[in-house]
Formats: C-alpha cells, structure tokens, sequence
C-alpha cells in the first residue's frame, strides 16, 4: 500500500469511528487497530488524533459547503430554496457518517470547522440572495442576514432530526420545509411586532443575571486549562510515539546485527569447511604421491632384478659356449 492509499484508508477508518464515537470517545490506539497498523504510522501521516480528526471535518464541511452552493446557483429564489433543501437533505442521506461528525459537540482540535461555522458560511450565501429578494419587495435589506439564519437554521435542524427518522421521503421533507418558508416569506410583514400580551409578559419575566468579568474569567482560565491538558495528552501521546518507535528501530537494528553474526558464522564455517576439504585434497594427493613414487621405485628395482638375471643367462650361456 502506498503513502497516499494509506492516509486514505486512516481517514476512511478515522471517519467511522469519530461518527460512532465522537472525537473524545475515539483514541489513536482504535484508529491503528482497525486499520491494522500501529500508532506510529498514525502519527507519521497526522500528527496525532486531530490532525486526523481536522482532516475529516474539513472534508465533511467542504463536500456540503459545495453541494449547497451549487444549489443556490439557481435564477430564481423559490428554486434555489428548494435545491438547497434538497442538498442539504442529501448530504445526509448520503453521508450519514459525516453529517453526523458534524452535527456533534466540535471539539478544539476541529479549529473554525464546526458545523456552527458552516451554517453561517451558507448563512452568508443565502443573505445575499435575501438582500435582493428583500430589496425588491420594501423590506429593510439590513435584516436579511437575521433571516438567513433563521432559514438555514430551520433546514439544518430539520436535517438533524431527519437525519435519524428517515421519514418522510427527501423530497417530502425539503417540499415541506420549502412551504413553510416560502409561503411565510410571501406574507413577510415588513415591520412585525409581537402582541401586547408578549409584550407585557415579556417585561415582566425575570432577567437572567449576566455572567460578571470575574466569571467570564474564569470560564476563560477553565477553557485554557482544558486545552493545556489536551495539549500535554497530545504530547504524551507523541513521545510514547516516538519511544515505541525508537524500540521498534533497536529492535530492528538487534535483529540486523544478529542476521549479520549469524552470517559471518555461516561464511566462517563454509570457509572452514572449504579449508578442511582443501587439506584433504592436499593429503590424498600427497598420498597418491607416494603411491606413484614406491610404483616406481618396485618397477626400478624389478627392471633391475630383470636386467641382472638376464645378465647371468647370458654368462651361463657364454661359458657353455666356450666349453
């Protein structure tokens, strides 16, 4: 497997159990071992969890950012609202997973990718088509950016709640959520005012105490803390990492030094071998040698014995003769 396919398989992997399981209730060791690596090829690629973690955001935001802007391509508002219903609906019929990455409690590691930030990034593509719409129609264009949100937060709520039931069908949800907003924006009344009876009861409900610059201090502190201690829970992550690693490499290195003397044993005992086979070569032809040498010698001293009874046959034969 490639570096590349590898990344891809980690997010893939990453992306199921952040779904399941959320970003705090997902560790670096469940990610490794559904992927069947180890924690070390985690961090090579991403750092830690929320690299990882702020990849999958990313692209969740960045695939429904762009299906919804597609839909609000449309010429005309009442499409373009109905499209990007449909979007936004698809998106969770589709990607279930991701949808639901998005939707939960974001987590520091995910930066400004919170599905917060991304309702207010479509928010303000829907604004400037409530501007003209607004424009054209008398009303006062600067409460188009309130009326955005609410329109993207009613179809984004709606898509939570969808999101799980399933039903009715995409197409009935966005068809409703379309009448709702469409036949209300048509009968806008340009300066509403709430009933005399909200009115006064709103005036009469007790005020919630704001938070004072003490508590909101605090509250600030206690937010600095938690990210000092995600912060040291990543480093601790990062250098048991990196000792694993570095045992992984002594291990590694053991195990070459040991190839390497179990090597030099084996060239040393064919050398040896080789030196035994030559000496006994050396001894057999030394043998074979002296074989040859006492051949000779015995076929001399025969010759000679040959040569010397010849020698007295022929004496004998010479003294008869002269007899």
């Amino acid at each position: 497997m490639t570096g590349k396919e590898r990344r891809e398989q980690l997010i893939q992997v990453s992306r199921t159990l952040f779904a399941e399981k959320g970003f705090d209730g997902t560790s670096v060791e469940e990610i490794a071992a559904s992927a069947h690596v180890s924690k070390p090829v985690v961090y090579e690629h991403f750092g830690g969890k929320e690299g990882v973690y702020a990849v999958v955001v990313d692209r969740e935001m960045q695939k429904l950012l762009g299906m919804v802007t597609e839909a609000l391509s449309a010429s005309h508002a009442l499409v373009k609202l109905e499209r990007a219903a449909l979007a936004l609906l698809a998106y969770v019929e589709e990607n279930s997973e991701g949808f639901r990455i998005l939707v939960r409690d974001s987590h520091a590691a995910s930066g400004t990718g919170t599905f917060a930030s991304l309702i207010n990034d479509i928010a303000s593509q829907v604004e400037d088509v409530m501007v003209a719409e607004f424009a054209g129609r008398g009303y006062d264009p600067k409460l188009a950016p309130m009326y955005a949100q609410m329109l993207v937060g009613m179809v984004a709520l709606t898509g939570q709640w969808w999101l799980d039931v399933r039903r009715p069908s995409r197409e009935e949800v966005a068809a409703h959520l379309v009448n709702l907003s469409w036949n209300g924006l048509t009968g806008l009344d340009p300066r509403p005012r709430l009933t005399a009876t909200s009115r006064e009861a709103e005036r009469r409900r007790p005020v919630a105490p704001r938070p004072t610059d003490k508590e909101l201090r605090e509250r600030e502190k206690a937010r600095e803390r938690e990210l000092k201690e995600l912060e040291r829970i990543r480093e601790r992550e990062q250098r048991e990492a990196e000792k694993l690693a570095r045992e992984q490499e002594k291990a590694r290195q053991r195990e070459l030094r040991e190839r390497e003397k179990a090597r030099e044993r084996e060239l040393k005992e064919q050398e040896r071998l080789l030196r035994e086979q030559e000496k006994a070569r050396e001894r057999e032809l030394r043998e074979l040698e002296k074989i040859r040498l006492r051949e000779a010698r015995a076929a001399e001293r025969e010759a000679a014995r040959l040569a010397k009874a010849a020698g007295r046959e022929a004496e004998q034969e010479a003294s008869r003769s002269r007899e």
